[in-house]
């Protein structure tokens, strides 16, 4: 156990020392112009985002330059369908400011395998596209896409249901 818990330090520490070494060394590229063919000003910072420049390690990932107060939204409809749609999974972790709901393994209701989900909400629109959604066994395997498709339609249909409910349809 030891033994197990030692390499998982130190492939983690590796990862990072490896990427900690990349840095923007490569072959130099030319300069971003300031016009276009159509001799029209072109955002330079808007390009160099684009690729990637502007960076200097890994680490600038994490520097957040834009307005601190800024909260990433979530809808709340498919928030609380989730939650009670698969309230049969203990819940390990919850976090409404990024999104993100993982749970434990649990039973469904009349079922015999065991599940654990991750959902991760990405948008605050009613939307499919909002919603992404990870189930395991208790084998460590994904389960099948159908399955997977069909309780996120049934979280979905929840939500829609919360919404009506609440009279902002």
């Amino acid at each position: 156990m030891k033994t197990g818990k030692t390499f998982a330090k130190l492939s983690s520490i590796a990862a990072i020392l490896v990427l900690t070494a990349c840095d923007n060394t490569g072959p130099s590229k030319p300069p971003v112009s300031t016009e276009n063919r159509n001799n029209t000003p072109v955002d330079i910072q808007a390009r160099q985002r684009i690729a990637g420049q502007g960076r200097e390690t890994i680490w600038d990932i994490f520097d957040n330059q834009s307005d601190s107060n800024t909260t990433l939204e979530v809808n709340k409809y498919i928030w609380r369908a989730s939650l009670e749609t698969l309230n049969f999974l203990p819940i390990q972790t919850a976090d409404p400011f990024s999104g993100v709901i993982s749970t434990g393994y649990g039973t469904p209701p009349g079922g015999g395998r065991s599940y654990r989900a991750t959902i991760y909400i990405t948008d605050p629109a009613l939307d499919a596209r909002s919603l992404n959604l990870s189930l395991q066994t208790s084998g460590g395997r994904a389960v099948d896409a159908d399955t997977r498709r069909a309780v996120e339609d049934a979280i979905l249909t929840r939500a829609r249901q919360l919404r009506i409910a609440e009279g902002k349809l």
